[in-house]
């Protein structure tokens, strides 16, 4: 009886035992992954939850990236997000530095490339890093206009000398504020008015205050025709522009 009372207090113990093993095991596979300025747990998005994300009243609290090639971002990539493709991601940390404590989403075909640019992101002390449901799996409203922040805009309209630049504010709030030097003001609700002035063989780069209503005149633009189309997401009020009256 005896034996018998010693061979299952073991059995007992050998099951208690494997189970806080498989715990251990498990809480390791999920811990964050460690950064360089502590750990920075890699967080998951639906598809239906980026898209409220990228609401216009929640979209400028975040930075979204899209991490596939270029011509898999032009062939049509969720609104308000930039391109940095995967294998350039390292070289291109002076871009997004900014953005180092607050919320990144990134985002690919699957989810497979953007959790593993996350990790890179992660690992390099960004502290707030999303991988969300790819454009491959969940019904995204794509655009295929570009969509770029404030100083990478800046360079564009500073070297290409023949491009239409375009502030989509209110006439009356650029009497009172002025426009980048070189813009036209072609209000966002007055575009389809004013197409005399937007050649489709020219690119357009159009700015607003904060990227919303100039991502409409975007989209309005594609829906028309024009090909060669760039939004700054990041307009007058978020990025230290130039404005000339």
């Amino acid at each position: 009886m005896e034996n018998r009372k010693l061979a299952f207090m073991s059995i007992i113990f050998l099951l208690t035992l494997s189970m806080m093993l498989i715990a251990g095991c498990s809480k390791d596979n999920a811990k964050p992954v460690s950064s360089e300025s502590g750990e920075a747990e890699i967080k998951s998005m639906s598809g239906k939850e980026l898209v409220k994300q990228n609401s216009a009243t929640e979209k400028d609290q975040v930075l979204i990236i899209d991490v596939r090639s270029e011509e898999e971002y032009n062939a049509g990539h969720i609104p308000h997000a930039i391109n940095i493709f995967i294998d350039e991601m390292e070289g291109r940390f002076d871009e997004i530095e900014d953005y180092k404590d607050k919320p990144i989403i990134l985002y690919c075909n699957t989810g497979n490339r953007s959790r593993k640019a996350a990790e890179i992101l992660a690992s390099n002390g960004f502290k707030d890093v999303t991988n969300a449901q790819g454009v491959k799996e969940f019904e995204y409203d794509l655009v295929h206009y570009k969509d770029v922040r404030g100083a990478a805009f800046q360079k564009i309209i500073d070297e290409d000398k023949d491009i239409i630049l375009v502030d989509v504010r209110p006439e009356k709030q650029v009497k009172e504020e002025g426009m980048m030097e070189g813009a036209i003001n072609v209000p966002f609700d007055a575009v389809e008015e004013n197409l005399v002035k937007l050649p489709k063989d020219k690119t357009i780069a159009l700015y607003c205050n904060t990227g919303t209503k100039s991502s409409e005149a975007a989209k309005q633009l594609e829906s028309l025709g024009y090909e060669n189309v760039v939004n700054a997401i990041e307009g007058v009020k978020e990025y230290a522009f130039t404005l000339v009256k």
